[in-house]
C-alpha cells in the first residue's frame, strides 16, 4: 500500500502544465491575488492604479491542501509513542468570499469547511477593510486615505510578517514549506487597525480585545485592551531587488485576556501525531509549540531581501510574560532563516531550507527548553494556482525542561509532499 501511495504523489506532480504561471486578472481594489501572484505581498498597498469601482462585486475564491506524510518519532523518556505510518492525512478545505462594498471599500470572509481540528465547517473570521472614505463624500479626506488603511473585524491581526507566509488551514499556497514555524503566532481576535504606508515606510498601530472567544458574560475576569503594531521600510530598488525590514510588538497587560497569541490557530498544526503517546490524546497542536503565558510582551523582527530568484526571510523573537501571578519570569527566543531560490522559465520552481529555534524557560526559576527544527524542500506551481511541494523535516527536543515529559530527548523527522489549489 505504500509504494501505492508514492506512486499516486508521484503522478499528482508529473501532471502536465502549461509551464508558466497564467495571468490573473485583479478584479477587487487593495487586494493580494491568491495563487503564484500573491507570493511576497504583506500588506495591501496604496497603489493608485487600482482598478476602478463599477459596482457591488462577489469573489469566491477558495484553498484545499493534502499532505502525505512519512514521518517517525523518537523520545528517551519512558512513554511509549503512537507509532506512526505513511499516509495521507485528512484533506483541508477553505471557502473564502471576497466583496467590493463601494470604492475603497472591501469585505472579506473565510470559512474554514476541513480541518485537523475540527469536523464541521466553521466561520475563521472576516474584516472590513476601507481605503477611502468617498461613503462619506465624494474625496472625503482624500490626502489622508492615501496614505491610510482603516481595518476592523474579527480575524487574524498583523503581528510580525510570518504571518503573511504561513499556511492558514488550506491556504498553504502562499507558504513554501509544509509546516510553520515551531513557535507560529497566529490568532483571531476582534480589533481596530491603523496602516500608514507613504514613501516605502509602513506603521501599524492597532488595539484588541485579546480573546480568542468572544463573550459579555462578565464573571470574575477583568480583561483589558491589547495593543499591537509595526514599523518598517519595504522598497523594491529595481526589477531584481526588493528589501523590507520590519519590527512588531504585541502587549497583552491582563491576565485574564488569553494566553492565545501562539494557540489561536485552531485548525491544528501541520505534522500530525508527531510526539504523541501512545492511546493518549491527540494534541491537534502536535509539532508546535505554545509558551502559554497569561500576560505577556511580544516582539517580532523580520528582514525579508529578494534579489532576482533568491529570497530571504527571517524571524527573530522574544516572549516574555507569566504563566500565573504567582509563576513568573517567563521568557523564550525564536530565530528562523529561511533562503528560497526561484527558477525556471517564470519562476515556477523552487528550491530551499529553513532553520527554526526556539528556546527558553517558562518561569524564571524553571530549567531551560530547546528546540531546534530543520526543512529542507522544493516545490513547483504547474499553473498561477496549483502547486506541490515536499520537505525534509528533522525536529528535536533538549534541555532539563523537558525532563519527566514524552519531549525528553524527543526527535521526529521523515518526508512530507503536500498537493495545494489556491484560487
Amino acid at each position: 500500500m505504500k509504494n501505492s501511495y508514492l506512486l499516486f504523489m508521484i503522478l499528482i506532480i508529473c501532471i502536465p502544465h502549461s509551464g508558466k504561471a497564467q495571468e490573473y486578472k485583479r478584479n477587487l481594489q487593495y487586494f493580494r491575488l491568491p495563487g503564484f501572484n500573491g507570493l511576497n505581498q504583506f500588506e495591501t498597498g496604496k497603489d493608485t492604479s487600482q482598478i476602478s469601482f463599477t459596482g457591488i462585486k462577489v469573489r469566491v475564491g477558495g484553498d484545499f491542501a493534502l499532505q502525505f506524510q512519512a514521518l517517525n518519532h523518537s523520545t528517551k523518556s519512558n512513554d511509549t509513542l503512537a507509532t506512526l505510518g505513511s499516509n495521507f492525512n485528512l484533506p483541508a478545505a477553505n471557502l473564502n468570499i471576497d466583496v467590493q462594498l463601494a470604492d475603497g471599500m472591501r469585505m472579506n470572509l473565510v470559512t474554514y469547511l476541513s480541518s485537523r481540528h475540527h469536523n464541521e465547517a466553521w466561520v475563521k473570521g472576516g474584516y472590513l477593510q476601507i481605503d477611502k472614505l468617498d461613503f462619506i463624500k465624494t474625496d472625503f479626506l482624500k490626502n489622508l486615505m492615501k496614505i491610510l488603511t482603516i481595518k476592523v473585524g474579527l480575524d487574524e491581526i498583523n503581528y510580525g510578517d510570518a504571518h503573511f507566509r504561513r499556511s492558514d488551514n488550506a491556504r498553504a499556497i502562499y507558504n513554501p514549506f509544509v509546516g510553520n514555524y515551531i513557535m507560529d503566532a497566529f490568532n483571531t481576535e476582534m480589533f481596530g487597525e491603523l496602516n500608514f504606508q507613504k514613501n516605502n515606510f509602513l506603521l501599524v498601530a492597532a488595539v484588541s480585545n485579546g480573546n480568542l472567544n468572544q463573550t459579555v458574560v462578565k464573571g470574575d475576569k477583568k480583561p483589558v485592551p491589547s495593543w499591537y503594531g509595526k514599523l518598517g521600510y519595504d522598497k523594491k530598488f529595481d526589477n531584481d531587488l526588493r528589501l523590507r525590514f520590519t519590527g512588531s510588538f504585541y502587549i497583552s497587560p491582563g491576565y485574564d485576556n488569553g494566553q492565545y497569541l501562539y494557540s489561536g490557530d485552531r485548525t491544528g498544526a501541520r505534522y500530525y501525531n508527531v510526539m504523541q503517546i501512545n492511546n493518549g490524546a491527540a494534541d491537534f497542536r502536535s509539532g508546535r509549540f505554545t509558551p502559554g503565558f497569561w500576560k505577556y510582551e511580544s516582539y517580532q523582527i523580520n528582514p525579508f531581501i529578494k534579489y532576482k530568484g533568491i529570497e530571504f526571510f527571517g524571524i527573530y523573537e522574544i516572549v516574555n510574560g507569566n504563566k500565573s501571578r504567582t509563576q513568573t519570569g517567563g521568557s523564550y527566543t525564536q530565530i528562523g532563516t529561511e533562503l528560497i531560490y526561484r527558477f525556471g522559465n517564470t519562476n515556477q520552481f523552487y528550491a530551499g531550507g529553513r532553520y527554526n529555534l526556539v528556546t527558553g524557560k517558562d518561569t524564571s526559576a524553571a530549567t531551560t527548553k530547546s528546540i531546534n527544527r530543520v526543512n529542507i524542500g522544493g516545490g513547483w506551481f504547474l499553473t498561477n494556482e496549483v502547486m506541490v511541494k515536499a520537505e525534509y523535516v528533522n525536529q528535536s527536543y533538549s534541555g532539563d525542561g523537558w525532563t519527566g515529559t514524552v519531549f525528553q530527548g524527543g526527535n521526529y523527522k521523515g518526508v512530507v509532499v503536500e498537493a495545494v489549489i489556491g484560487f
